[in-house]
């Protein structure tokens, strides 16, 4: 008799055990969030992009972080641009350990939760890669936050997006500084996934600019979000293509003859592929 109360307060002492662990898992999974990766206003380093260089938002939603900008748009649950600059000495290859994704705090709405893009099949892509921002644990931290990501399938995101990043960086080598403006286009009519319906986006653009306002050159790319082997001259458009799909105003501070100029011409030759 004593053996078999003995054996049933095992079990129940197990059964209690096992829902706690089950329970403390799920409230782990949907409500813990790390502390913000970012600094205290006007403390630690930052990466200022000149005025010249920053789109217009047509949200108003900007958010200043130490290392990127980004404009955001709620409806569509992710930004409409993020903007930074690559300098040749921000391209370490400092040993980084992957942070978690987690909100933006700077945004009042709160960007998207990252679960939103568990077993949806497109992977959380990096606007500002993450790559990008090795220089500093910080730097490095800051672009997982979900306002700097968007959905992207996942040979195109590993494939020519990834390519596209890798040329931004070798000019960043050969020129010694690039600003780059870059984000999906958020459009009526785009797929949703996960509980607050997050937008996918079918094209990406990609803005890349160097030097100062009297001698700017800029060369912009647009691209469906699919993987292709075509060379990425072939997906060299103006900036006023760009600006079509998107209603955003590009180098908006510069004088309008030179904005009017700047963005109609294509121009391959002031960059080496």
């Amino acid at each position: 008799m004593f053996r078999t109360n003995s054996r049933s307060k095992d079990s129940k002492l197990y059964t209690v055990l096992i829902l706690g662990c089950i329970i403390g898992f799920w409230v782990f999974e949907n409500f813990y969030t790390p502390a913000s990766y970012s600094t205290k206003e006007g403390e630690g380093l930052r990466t200022t992009i000149p005025s010249i260089y920053l789109p217009s938002s047509t949200t108003g939603v900007l958010v200043d972080h130490n290392h990127f900008l980004l404009s955001y748009n709620e409806p569509f649950e992710q930004a409409e641009w993020v903007a930074y600059i690559l300098k040749k000495e921000h391209l370490t290859q400092d040993d980084r350990k992957r942070p978690y994704f987690i909100e933006d705090p700077k945004i009042k709405t709160k960007s998207a939760d990252w679960r939103n893009y568990r077993g949806s099949g497109y992977d959380r892509g990096h606007l500002c890669p993450a790559g990008d921002r090795r220089f500093s644990e910080q730097a490095y931290n800051e672009t997982f936050y979900t306002s700097n990501i968007s959905p992207q399938d996942r040979d195109f995101n590993a494939g020519i997006w990834n390519r596209l990043e890798m040329q931004v960086r070798q000019w960043s080598k050969r020129y010694g500084e690039v600003f780059v403006a870059t984000g999906g286009v958020l459009e009526d009519g785009l797929m949703e996934i996960g509980e607050e319906d997050v937008d996918v986006p079918k094209a990406y653009y990609k803005i890349v600019a160097r030097s100062d306002a009297e001698n700017l050159k800029v060369i912009a790319f647009l691209m469906s979000a699919e993987e292709t082997n075509a060379p990425l001259e072939k997906f060299v458009v103006s900036i006023d293509e760009i600006e079509q799909r998107t209603q955003i105003d590009f180098f908006q501070h510069l004088e309008d003859n030179k904005e009017e100029r700047l963005e109609k011409e294509v121009k391959l030759k002031d960059w080496k592929f």
